[in-house]
């Protein structure tokens, strides 16, 4: 409870957490536990939920002149952190995965699903692990999924520095750029939460649409199989 509590607080107010990190570590020591939460994020399969967005953003108005970070430090730091996180997560779905998928503990991944899932990142995998860096939860499981379904390494790591390096670029520099803003200052909680949602809307939306999907598709008979 106390580690869910944790993530709660952080995703409604960072600054604090950030803040009392700086204080606590200084100004260098800082980027280790910063580095840790978007490294485990998208390199550990079982953290989905931790707050990568909004600590990105975060981070970004932290780097401001006199705030405590420095924007080409706390760039290089995140783009190493998420980079090597997809790539740990990759590896650990290249070795470990087809064990779990041979269980058959995991009911979902099936033999004939991860035939499905080689073909689909053979064809759009690069572009797969470019998109989903911006959508929470999908993020953490895509190179998961690349590795299990073998995805060349060669191709999995040029798009996962092409997303990597785009998605850190973005929420740092928006909360660089913008996080001064009075508006951003006074509202900084509600727009963290609105940059959460909005990230997590292509996702909801996708999971609506198969779930529509599936049922217009019309019932097959055993009559009509054979």
């Amino acid at each position: 409870m106390g580690f869910i509590n944790f993530i709660i607080s952080f995703l409604h107010d960072p600054r604090t957490y950030i803040a009392a990190w700086i204080l606590a570590l200084g100004p260098v020591v800082v980027y280790c536990p910063l580095f840790l939460v978007v490294f485990i994020e998208t390199g550990v399969v079982f953290f989905p939920f931790l707050p990568g967005d909004s600590l990105l953003f975060a981070c970004g108005v932290f780097s401001a002149d006199g705030w405590g970070l420095n924007l080409f430090v706390t760039l290089i730091v995140f783009y190493a952190a998420a980079i090597l996180g997809n790539t740990s997560n990759y590896w650990i779905a290249r070795f470990f995965g087809r064990r779990i998928i041979d269980s058959g503990k995991v009911k979902a991944l099936t033999p004939e699903r991860m035939a499905k899932l080689d073909h689909f990142f053979e064809r759009y995998g690069g572009l797969t692990i470019i998109i989903t860096r911006f959508m929470p939860f999908f993020r953490t499981f895509a190179p998961f999924i690349a590795g299990t379904g073998h995805m060349n390494f060669a191709k999995f790591t040029l798009f996962n520095a092409i997303g990597g390096i785009a998605w850190v670029s973005l929420f740092v520099l928006v909360g660089y750029f913008f996080g001064g803003v009075p508006f951003v200052q006074d509202h900084f909680s509600t727009i963290v939460m609105a940059i959460i949602i909005v990230s997590v809307l292509p996702a909801i939306f996708g999971a609506l649409k198969g779930v529509l999907n599936a049922r217009k598709r019309p019932v097959q008979t055993p009559e009509e199989g054979e």
